[in-house]
Parts: C-alpha cells; structure tokens; sequence
C-alpha cells in the first residue's frame, strides 16, 4: 500500500539560472496541464490514505488556491498527514495564504537561496531580502507553524562569510527546518552554457558545509540527513520516505515514482503529457540486489544510518576500511557516516553498490 504521493507543477515566473528540473513553463498553459494531470490521478491513484503528499516544481504557488484544493480534494488522507506546498517569496501573499491553509496545506517549503541581494540577481530569482522577510511573515500570519526554507552554498561571488550571514539572518526567522545544497551546474540550467564568473571552489563549499553544520547546530537544528536540518519533530516526513526507500506515487511532467519494486518516470516533454497523461517514459523493474543496494545508499545519508544486520559479510571489509579514517561509525548497531565522511558521501557509498 502507498502511504506517499509527488506532484509536479513546472510553472515559474522564470526559470532560474542553477536550475536544470522541468520548469519554467508559462502559467498560460495551466488549465491544459492541470486537466492532464488530474487524468493521471485518477488513473494511477489507489485511494489509499496518504501519509504525506509533496507538491513541488517549479513554483506551484503560481496556482490558484481552488487549483491546489481541486488537486487535494482527489486524495485521501491519513489523520495528521503532511501535505506540503513549494513557493517562492514573490508569490506570497495573504490572501493566498490563507486559502492555501484552508485546503490543507499545512507544510511550506520557500525557496530563498540567499538573502544577498547581488548574488539573488545574478542567479535570476524574483525577489529580494525585503521580500524573503515580508513573505516569511505573511505565511506565519496566516497559520503555517511548519516552514521550510532552501538555501544554496557555493554561488557565484558567495564567500564563506556572506554564506554565514545568510545562516544568521535564517536562524532568526521563525522556521522550524533549513534545506543547504551545494551549488551544481548541471546540463540543461542556463549557467552549464553559460558558465558564470567568480564561482567558489571545492575548497570554499566544503568550508561552508562544515560552518552550517557547526552553526545550525548550535542553534538546536538537528542534522537528520546529509542535506537537511530540523528542529526536534520537524523532519521533512515526505522526504523521509525516499531516503527509507518507501514506495510513493509520482504525478505530473517528469515526475518519478516507486510502486512495489518498479521505479518510473513520466515525459518531460509537455505536449507529449498532455496527450497521453497516463503513459510512463520508462519503467525499471529493480532485481532484489538492486533494492538491497538502493537502501543502503539512501539510509547512509540518514543521520540515523542503516541497521548493520541489513548488510551482507563482504560490506565489512568496506567498513573497516573507512573506519579506519573516521568515515564511518557503528553506534547502537546503526551504520553511519561520520561529518568529515559525509564530504566524501558518493564515494563511499558508492562501493556498497557492486
């Protein structure tokens, strides 16, 4: 039974310059899309009571407030489910907001990057400080206790002090969970051809890795996995369920799911989803060795880690090896990765996989 869903909206104002998702449609587009997309829904989904449902993009908080509840209201829901709304500070607004809550929504995640308003500009969002703060407030203001801002480290002109000053300013803001990824220019984002200047270096982004683990931890953050931190009772309990390797519906453009042992992906072509909503890109059937493996890698970006009776004898030797450097740890039966093994996460976790 799936307890989890993914919805993909692939609205924005504009597309960022980093971003390389399936995004940045026209809003115009909205009502052939939406049509396509609840056509999915009503084709694939169950009516199982969801535990958490995502609803992600682009910027879904383009949409109407009656667009989000008609998408809601095709679910069924488990008693405290987590259903959370992505959306950028230029979209806030109280009206919205309020509505938004009233549907259900009941987690925001807000894409803030940073509060320099130089580097806001070169990297092509919408907003500014003074934005970030209103619309901070204004979600608060209408009932949203669980808010989840995304920040990024390594961008252009970004020092490690300037990264700090964006960690002081979020810990101020009243937000209970701060996602931190490191800069990655990916082919199909505007700065893979368009490579921008005064971009930091390795050196600097593992610099400010280590100061956002030290500074959210002393401000009662818990670094619950490698790219995520929460205040006690605020994990992101939809994101959980990918790193657990739970099973978990994928609607929508190039949205991605894993039912039984079959992970799946939709077009990313938009014309091509909204004629045929219900047909999968492609299809993997994962052989038991392959879902073995698969959670191993996800567990070990979990602060918890994995149970060392889930591995088999030769991932001892893996062990041992980068015990001997302090990458890894066994602590209450649970295999983890040590902070300093975290900056060589792929790597190791690369060799649990044959």
């Amino acid at each position: 039974m799936i307890k989890h869903a993914y919805i993909h909206i692939p609205f924005c104002i504009r597309k960022c310059r980093y971003c390389s998702f399936v995004s940045g449609l026209d809003i115009s587009e909205k009502d052939l899309y939406l049509k396509s997309l609840l056509k999915e829904i009503k084709s694939k989904y169950k009516s199982e009571a969801l535990e958490t449902l995502y609803i992600g993009g682009g910027t879904p908080s383009l949409l109407e407030a009656e667009d989000i509840e008609n998408i809601i209201n095709h679910f069924n829901f488990k008693d405290n489910a987590e259903i959370t709304l992505e959306a950028n500070p230029e979209t806030v607004s109280s009206k919205k907001f309020s509505l938004f809550r009233k549907s259900g929504i009941n987690r925001i995640s807000l894409g803030i990057q940073t509060f320099n308003n130089s580097i806001l500009s070169q990297i092509g969002r919408n907003h500014d400080e003074k934005c970030i703060y209103k619309a901070i407030e204004t979600i608060l203001n209408t009932g949203f206790e669980n808010i989840s801002i995304d920040l990024i480290y390594g961008l252009p002109s970004q020092t490690t002090e300037s990264f700090k000053s964006d960690l002081e300013k979020a810990v101020n803001l009243k937000i209970k969970h701060i996602s931190a990824y490191g800069l990655k220019i990916e082919e199909g984002s505007y700065f893979y051809k368009n490579p921008p200047s005064l971009l930091p270096d390795e050196d600097m982004q593992v610099q400010c890795f280590l100061e956002l683990c030290d500074f959210l931890k002393s401000h009662k953050f818990e670094h619950y996995e490698i790219s995520n931190f929460a205040i006690p009772g605020f994990m992101s309990r939809h994101n959980l369920c990918y790193w657990k390797n739970k099973n978990y519906y994928g609607f929508g453009l190039n949205a991605s799911g894993y039912e039984g042992n079959i992970r799946y992906k939709n077009t990313s072509i938009f014309n091509e989803y909204i004629n045929n909503p219900i047909k999968r890109e492609e299809e993997i059937t994962l052989t038991k060795k392959q879902t073995e493996e698969e959670e191993i890698f996800l567990a070990l970006r979990l602060k918890e880690g994995i149970n060392i009776s889930k591995l088999k004898p030769h991932h001892h030797k893996i062990i041992e090896k980068y015990q001997k450097y302090n990458l890894l740890e066994v602590e209450k039966n649970h295999l983890k990765l040590t902070e300093k093994g975290i900056l060589l996460s792929n790597e190791i976790m690369s060799e649990f996989i044959d």
